[in-house]
């Protein structure tokens, strides 16, 4: 492990490069890897694995259409590497919980019956364990219980994969029956494509990523672009113009100073009068949120965020209310304006990137 010092607090992280993929397939040799669920998350782990060299089935439920559909274009063979949930659950020696965290609870008393004493139990999120009481999911003790959590989406996860740069994630081990969970666990982070990992546990992943979700990552990042944007637009100014100093000049311009060497560099890079501004108006924001994060992080810990997640996003009628609830957001001026900004991106630029990234694919598929 390498240690790095995280702003003067020191850490212990995982680097590709001392635990490189051959040791990782290594580990793996006598193991096969269902990954359980094709939609957010198993598409790109199931990929970056497969293009990895190891051995990966597929376990999805034929009532998806869309999901098994795109598992058979993705190149999974029915009957040999594609199957029903039980078949690849009974197939596998490590079976990877990637459905969402509402479905794993009822898919629970399949996947329990298909395990072997030795078996390895794999989720992407603490969910289902850290709130057990909710979601009845309760591994025998003979099994390994793991987790890798890459920080991105799945189409980041096999993006940063294409590209060689790897997202990071971090990894847990809940249970080592087998004396082999951690060895697993780091194999499969590799295996999956991470630039580094870093150790959590299953509680702290779950808490923060909950939050996270919940806060600047999604939710928070929305309603505040909704709040400047409407302002905007109240005070005279036309969606183009709200749209740009909203989103666009975040997305495509300051977020990429951010990512490329901080805040401050971000700061800057931009002029004295944003600066200045920025720098006032930033703990204004903070003590306005502040009490707002903290909510948000007593009902994580609580669990009363899990109870409506599980209430909600398992009703029968779920998909019907989440594409409401989305064509709302997406049909909205603000985002409907955003359609039409990017439409105005240069076309050259697209097409350079597309290329590029065609022939990326290309190269690692073969």
């Amino acid at each position: 492990m390498a240690t790095v010092n995280f702003g003067g607090v020191k850490e212990k992280v995982v680097m590709r490069k001392e635990f490189p993929i051959a040791k990782a397939k290594k580990i793996l040799k006598k193991e096969t890897i269902a990954v359980i669920g094709y939609g957010v998350q198993g598409p790109a782990q199931a990929l970056n694995m497969k293009d990895n060299g190891l051995n990966v089935i597929i376990g999805q439920s034929k009532k998806f259409k869309k999901d098994w559909n795109r598992a058979v274009k993705d190149g999974w063979v029915p009957g040999k590497t594609l199957f029903d949930i039980e078949e690849a659950a009974t197939r596998a020696t490590i079976i990877k919980m990637l459905v969402t965290d509402a479905a794993q609870r009822i898919i629970w008393p399949t996947i329990k019956k298909c395990l072997n004493p030795g078996d390895a139990l794999y989720f992407s999120h603490g969910f289902s364990i850290v709130y057990k009481d909710q979601t009845k999911i309760i591994p025998p003790a003979d099994i390994d219980v793991i987790l890798v959590a890459p920080k991105g989406s799945g189409t980041s996860v096999r993006r940063n994969f294409l590209n060689g740069a790897g997202i990071n994630s971090s990894y847990a081990i809940f249970q080592d029956a087998t004396g082999r969970a951690k060895d697993r666990c780091l194999a499969i982070g590799i295996g999956i494509g991470s630039g580094y990992l870093f150790p959590t546990t299953f509680k702290n992943e779950v808490y923060s990523d909950l939050t996270g979700e919940r806060g600047i990552l999604m939710g928070a990042l929305a309603g505040v672009m909704e709040a400047q944007y409407e302002t905007l637009r109240k005070n005279g100014h036309s969606p183009s113009e709200s749209f740009n100093e909203t989103v666009e000049e975040l997305t495509q311009s300051l977020i990429r100073l951010v990512d490329e060497n901080g805040m401050d560099w971000m700061f800057s890079n931009c002029s004295a009068t944003a600066q200045r501004g920025a720098l006032d108006w930033r703990p204004k924001f903070k003590k306005a949120t502040l009490p707002v994060f903290k909510e948000l992080y007593k009902r994580v810990k609580s669990g009363a965020e899990t109870k409506r997640v599980l209430s909600i996003c398992g009703a029968k009628d779920y998909k019907k209310r989440l594409d409401r609830e989305l064509a709302e957001l997406g049909n909205s001026e603000m985002w409907q304006a955003g359609k039409a900004v990017r439409s105005l991106r240069p076309k050259e630029k697209a097409k350079t990137i597309t290329a590029k990234t065609k022939g990326i694919a290309g190269r690692k598929s073969n």
